[in-house]
């Protein structure tokens, strides 16, 4: 089997503006990057207004594991089985996904363009620079730190209190050595001052979050205004916009807010835009593209990051409450080797069939199902994403066990066989879709108080008995409830167990949620609760990715996957 980025090497692309003549979009509607690369101009979106909307298919996973899941390329297969099985119906069927971070990639979990026979191209630009709508958005992020400092420099009009700057630095990359710094500055008259700082990664960032849930540049322009940066002398709330912050960061991702199309391996559509982890951050790629490609196609498929406990519950209790979007169907994407693990199986012998772990791992895959169905009100379809070690016996054990929750499990194999794989889950994904219903709800109402928020996730979402605040995020609580207890939460956790403990296998109960900070995010208009040890800027690992990744003499870029 050819690796990832030699099947993606050996393909061969179409002009982009072939696979946006199928969409009925105008190659003057078109900025382009190369012959490949495309984004959808702003004219572009204002046109499109006056379409109806196509059927919104969230995918999202089980908690994931180091034997690996699928989820992106289960979302690009779906996508491709679905152009399949709507061929001849002048139906389309787009991908909607997040941009890579560089951190993951040049660290443990390598790029994020799908796998095999199921994934976007041309995945080298994909996944390293792109657009550099990253760039765009570390610029801005880093123009208001900038600009603070220089405030506080230049004799500090604002009486800004040094000491209570909550804005941060970014860069798109994983640095564990710079999650605290020290910066000593002196003022214009030379009075120093020493205040604690440091550095999350880009998608982390406040500017990522508002970047992607904002509507419009308009929109945008007011969401980076409201960004609360620190407090004055007296108390007071410091805005960027009392920094005339706006305009600035707003030129900066102008070009970056446009939409990005690429293409599948199968030629399917796919706009990459945004993109937001989802154990620190909402997850999701921006609301623009994702209604831009609902105008677009007659299905859209999108996903969430990680397990159905954070960035399924993010797309609905964040982006879904923030725009009115509402997905008509969810695929949850789950392997036999991971439900194994979840049943105890270490890494090294997850290939051997042993059917008690993975009646015991089910107990993951049903709480999520459960979760999804009880309290979100949606239709659920099972992918189970194939692999040539799975059983005979495995697959009949995990198919009788979904059917017994009433969802259909479907084998998908999509990575080795592209779009054809994954046909199966292509027409049970039609006819779930089919059928309309008003089931569906989010899990909190606006005014509950922000501290009930954070323990219905936990304890509904999670199985947590309780939550526990630190004294750092009890101080915050009383401060936010105020002003800010309309807002969701976002819960930035680990993404390996229901818990905030990674060695919880499975599906705890009876765990504490530990709330070690709260951070105000004014602009993207929620707050953000963080558990655990979950870190804003990851580490790279003692074997990171990068040592793999080199070039040819003729240009070639290796050891990417």
């Amino acid at each position: 089997m050819l690796s990832d980025i030699e099947i993606a090497q050996s393909a061969t692309l179409q002009k982009i503006a072939t696979i946006t003549h199928k969409l009925h979009i105008n190659v003057d509607d078109l900025i382009p990057y190369g012959h490949h690369i495309a984004k959808l101009s702003t004219n572009c979106i204002q046109n499109l207004q006056h379409k109806v909307d196509g059927k919104l298919i969230l995918v999202t996973a089980i908690s994931p594991t180091p034997a690996g899941e699928g989820k992106t390329t289960t979302t690009i297969g779906l996508a491709d089985a679905l152009n399949q099985v709507l061929a001849g119906r002048d139906e389309h069927a787009v991908v909607c996904m997040r941009e890579p971070s560089l951190g993951p990639v040049f660290g443990l979990k390598g790029g994020a363009t799908g796998g095999g026979y199921s994934q976007v191209v041309p995945m080298e630009d994909v996944n390293l620079h792109f657009t550099g709508d990253f760039h765009a958005i570390s610029s801005a992020n880093n123009l208001l730190a900038a600009l603070i400092d220089n405030h506080i420099y230049q004799g500090n009009a604002l009486n800004i209190d040094p000491a209570s700057v909550t804005w941060r630095r970014c860069m798109d990359m994983n640095d564990r050595a710079l999650r605290d710094i020290t910066l000593n500055s002196r003022n214009k008259d030379g009075h120093a001052y020493v205040r604690q700082t440091g550095f999350d990664i880009t998608v982390a960032s406040e500017v990522m979050a508002i970047f992607c849930l904002a509507s419009s540049l308009k929109d945008l322009q007011a969401r980076l205004a409201n960004i609360q940066i620190g407090l004055s002398t007296t108390q007071q709330p410091i805005l960027a916009r009392d920094l005339q912050a706006e305009g600035a960061m707003t030129a900066l991702l102008k070009n970056a807010f446009q939409p990005t199309m690429v293409q599948t391996l199968e030629h399917t559509a796919a706009l990459v835009h945004g993109g937001p982890f989802a154990n620190i951050a909402h997850g999701c790629n921006s609301v623009i593209a994702t209604k831009a490609a609902l105008k677009l196609a007659d299905y859209v498929v999108t996903e969430a990051g990680f397990g159905a406990d954070l960035g399924a519950e993010k797309f609905i209790d964040i982006k879904c409450r923030k725009t009115g979007l509402q997905p008509a169907a969810v695929v949850l994407v789950a392997t036999v080797r991971a439900l194994k693990y979840h049943g105890g199986v270490e890494v090294a012998d997850l290939n051997q069939e042993n059917l008690a772990a993975l009646q015991a791992g089910m107990i993951n895959l049903q709480k999520h199902v459960q979760n999804l169905q009880q309290h979100f009100g949606l239709h659920v379809v099972v992918a189970i994403n194939h692999f040539a070690t799975d059983t005979d016996a495995e697959i009949t054990l995990l198919q009788t066990e979904t059917e017994n929750l009433g969802v259909k499990a479907l084998v998908c194999k999509h990575w080795g066989q592209g779009g054809a794989g994954a046909k199966d889950l292509a027409m049970e994904v039609l006819n779930v879709t089919a059928h309309t219903s008003d089931t569906f709800k989010f899990l909190y109402p606006d005014e509950l108080p922000l501290l009930q928020k954070i323990e219905t996730i936990a304890q509904k979402i999670y199985g947590a008995s309780h939550v526990e605040l630190s004294s750092i995020a009890q101080k915050s609580l009383l401060a936010l409830e105020k002003d800010y207890g309309h807002y969701p939460v976002c819960i930035a956790k680990t993404q390996y167990s229901f818990s905030s403990d990674p060695t919880l296998r499975g599906a705890p109960v009876g765990h504490v949620l530990k709330v070690r900070e709260l951070r105000l995010s004014r602009g993207a208009e929620f707050v953000v609760a963080i558990c655990g040890d979950i870190m804003t800027m990851p580490g790279l690992p003692k074997l990171p990715a990068s040592e793999r990744i080199g070039v040819s003499q003729a240009g070639t870029i290796t050891g990417l996957n």
